[in-house]
């Protein structure tokens, strides 16, 4: 880690090198490590070091962008000269406004960097690894996975008076297991490493996989399913992501386009972001600087709030609502999403289906229909057919098309229990229509 003070005054530096109206400069260091094993050996095991200094200089409206790995004083300097040429060549943008301007209120305290991540060496990595290696070996099956840490900081300021840095540590973990006819999957995601129970990985996965095998074709139609988390996950980043877009939500093309204060989901589902919540991914303060605070997204199915950055806020008359991400031209983006849980454990969720299919995952999912978010894709790693309240078999994979708008429309029933799935904490759910086209030979 550089450290507070270098980062802080790195970026100062940067600012002091501008002659722009406006200039905003942000730095994200950090330091990644993984360790990859396939057929129950490690055969992938890498660390990377990073340093990124971004610069935005703006005159009047005219507005310019650079970026650079470069942290020396000619790197800095070189960057932050780029950003300012590249803005006076360019036309003047009439949405722009003003960079942030200085929040109000302090920035929210949060518990978002583990020691023991951040120094969880590839030794360690190893150890877990075998973790899984050893359940995979034992049950007769072969295990693949990533173990994956990070350590980062981040600090960003503009000329008007912003100033901020964060630390910030993540670990994931997940693992297939396979079998010469089927396949179980697990994961976690966690600010600290120590959280992540491998153990549990490993029994979740084998007890998948052995549960998979002997799987045989149903046909393709209409079912009642019970989707894990990870599942829902797949659904829900479509919706974030095409709802969200701020190209698509002002023109006409975002299924939330004019619905603000409308009912737009099933009357169960509540549907938060909250950037300082530990269950998360926890961060005071988005990409330019802006304060994270929770912000209700839908309220029993009541669309109640856009997201912001400063550059879109400002084409609505609001204020930034704290989701600012550093990509370019890409918006205001929820990235800590929770759904409110409901009181059902998945006994109770699958004891309720008269016949339909527990999924565990998707794969390959893909948009066919933006307005109406029809997706495509196949379930994975763990799928299951449910007659009169029990599994009762193990089924072939199969290709769903489904609008997820419509699927969060006819949640039945929501599970208790909440898995956090990287920009996501989501419980199980139950939906009482869900349409599969095709099946596949494994």
């Amino acid at each position: 880690m550089i450290g507070r003070e270098q980062l802080e005054a790195l970026v100062q530096r940067a600012l002091a090198l501008s002659d722009a109206e406006q200039t905003q400069v942000s730095l994200n260091a950090g330091r990644s490590s993984l360790t990859r094993l396939a057929q129950n050996a490690i055969h992938q095991n890498v660390a990377e070091r990073s340093c990124v200094i971004s610069v935005k200089a703006v005159f009047g409206r005219r507005i310019g962008t650079a970026s650079t790995t470069d942290a020396s004083e000619d790197g800095v300097r070189q960057v932050v000269a780029r950003a300012c040429g590249i803005a006076k060549l360019s036309r003047e943008d009439k949405k722009f406004v003003s960079l942030l301007r200085p929040p109000s209120e302090a920035y929210p305290r949060v518990a978002a960097y583990s020691e023991r991540t951040a120094a969880f060496d590839e030794q360690q990595r190893a150890a877990a690894a075998a973790v899984l290696r050893d359940a995979a070996a034992a049950a007769g099956m072969q295990a693949a996975g990533v173990i994956q840490v990070q350590a980062s900081e981040r600090a960003v300021a503009n000329t008007l008076g912003v100033s901020a840095y964060a630390s910030q540590t993540q670990a994931e973990a997940n693992t297939v297991f396979m079998s010469d006819d089927s396949a179980g999957f697990a994961a976690d995601h966690a600010t600290d490493v120590g959280m992540i129970d491998f153990a549990r990985l490993a029994e979740t996965a084998s007890a998948k996989c052995g549960e998979s095998r002997g799987a045989d074709a149903v046909d393709a139609g209409e079912y009642t399913v019970i989707l894990e988390p990870e599942a829902v996950g797949a659904l829900l980043l479509f919706m974030v992501r095409v709802g969200f877009h701020h190209v698509l939500y002002r023109q006409g093309g975002s299924f939330l386009s004019r619905k603000l204060g409308r009912q737009v989901l099933g009357r169960n589902i509540t549907i938060w972001d909250d950037g300082i919540d530990p269950r998360g991914i926890p961060v005071p303060f988005d990409a330019e600087g802006a304060p994270k605070r929770k912000l209700v997204l839908f309220e029993n199915g009541v669309f109640r709030n856009m997201v912001y950055d400063s550059y879109t806020a400002a084409q609505d008359g609001r204020a930034s609502t704290g989701h600012a991400v550093p990509f370019v031209g890409f918006g205001a983006v929820p990235t800590n999403v929770f759904m409110q849980p409901g009181e059902a454990g998945m006994d109770d969720l699958i004891g309720s289906v008269r016949r339909g299919l527990l999924i565990t995952r998707f794969h390959y999912t893909n948009l066919v229909n933006l307005r109406g978010v029809v997706l495509t894709g196949l379930t994975r790693d763990g799928t299951f057919l449910i007659e009169d309240g029990r599994i009762v078999r193990p089924v072939k994979n199969m290709r769903f098309t489904h609008s997820a708008l419509q699927a969060m429309r006819e949640v039945e029933m929501i599970g208790r229990d909440t898995a956090r799935l990287g920009m996501a904490t989501l419980p199980a759910l139950k939906i009482g229509r869900f349409t599969f086209t095709g099946q596949t030979g494994y």
